[in-house]
């Protein structure tokens, strides 16, 4: 069977090693294009596209996904299967390509967070459990038939990036699992139960990200958990932006307003919620290198 593998970040160069130390057939790899970075503004590749080359794999990097030159280029691989792992949202004519059809890694418990950015709205709305599921593509984004699903549970002080880590292996290990079982054709396609309350998994941008302090304890705690080690949770402190990294709660009656910070100068800085304080343990000021709060504090002074 041979498979057109697509996808971009980290997340997905674990999949795709894990498909080629299972002997699948990988005759192609779709990633994005290059792109400038840093202050050199020197091209970029994707984490994908190093893996590929390193690995004397094929590469395509359409600009366009609906380009007459890659559509070309992708039917001539003659490809059974498209496995697609942290891409773009493909066009009809790329998913329902292959005779085997294409199926997504998505990393939630479909149907619930739908989206793209399912890891860190799990942690910012309290989960306790989320996983991986294996499904075929259809129109509606993250909406296919379900093959596989696989649970991780969500530890009290999960950060984004740790849960990423974590759902990288066992959704490489599922997608495997899934591949083998099409191969195979061993598998029982499921639909997605339909729900009136289901959560979504929107793009984050910066605006959400700003602390609000006038919450509680938890929901503070949750964001700057979910939003670690990126995009970063921040709050503003002398005017300027602050980002948290890491934090402890602090559940004891405040003695100052929400959104106020109580400080030794020395050791801690916290700010007030509705029912505590958050303390803050690694954070990177405007500006500034990324520092833990003792470090932050020597030589600052806050107003």
């Amino acid at each position: 069977m041979k498979i057109v593998f697509m996808g971009t970040p980290d997340f997905a160069v674990a999949s795709l090693h894990a498909l080629q130390a299972a002997n699948f057939d990988i005759v192609g790899v779709v990633t994005a294009a290059d792109k400038p970075a840093g202050r050199g503004q020197k091209l970029s590749e994707s984490a994908v596209k190093k893996y590929a080359i390193e690995n004397g794999l094929k590469v395509l990097q359409p600009l366009k996904l609906k380009d007459p030159d890659f559509i070309a280029d992708l039917k001539a691989l003659k490809a059974d299967l498209f496995v697609v792992v942290a891409f773009r949202m493909l066009p009809e004519m790329v998913w329902n390509m292959p005779s085997k059809g294409t199926i997504n890694l998505h990393g939630s418990l479909l149907p619930q967070y739908r989206g793209a950015a399912p890891i860190n709205h799990a942690i910012i709305n309290g989960e306790k459990e989320t996983g991986v599921t294996t499904f075929f593509l259809k129109q509606e984004i993250d909406t296919g038939d379900i093959i596989f699903t696989d649970a991780v549970e969500i530890t009290a002080s999960e950060t984004a990036g740790t849960l990423h880590d974590k759902l990288m292996q066992v959704g490489a290990n599922l997608l495997v699992k899934t591949v083998k079982a099409i191969e195979a054709n061993d598998y029982n396609e499921v639909p997605q139960p339909q729900s009136d309350d289901l959560k979504a998994a929107p793009k984050i941008f910066k605006d959400f990200c700003k602390v609000n302090w006038h919450t509680t304890n938890q929901a503070a705690y949750n964001l700057i958990r979910g939003l670690s080690p990126y995009p970063t949770a921040f709050t503003l402190l002398n005017d300027k932006t602050l980002k948290i990294f890491n934090a402890e709660p602090e559940d004891s009656e405040p003695t100052i307003a929400s959104g106020e910070f109580a400080t030794d100068g020395k050791t801690y800085l916290k700010f007030a919620t509705q029912t505590g304080y958050i303390k803050l343990t690694d954070v990177q000021f405007e500006g500034k290198k990324r520092m833990l709060i003792d470090e932050f504090l020597r030589g600052m002074r806050l107003t």
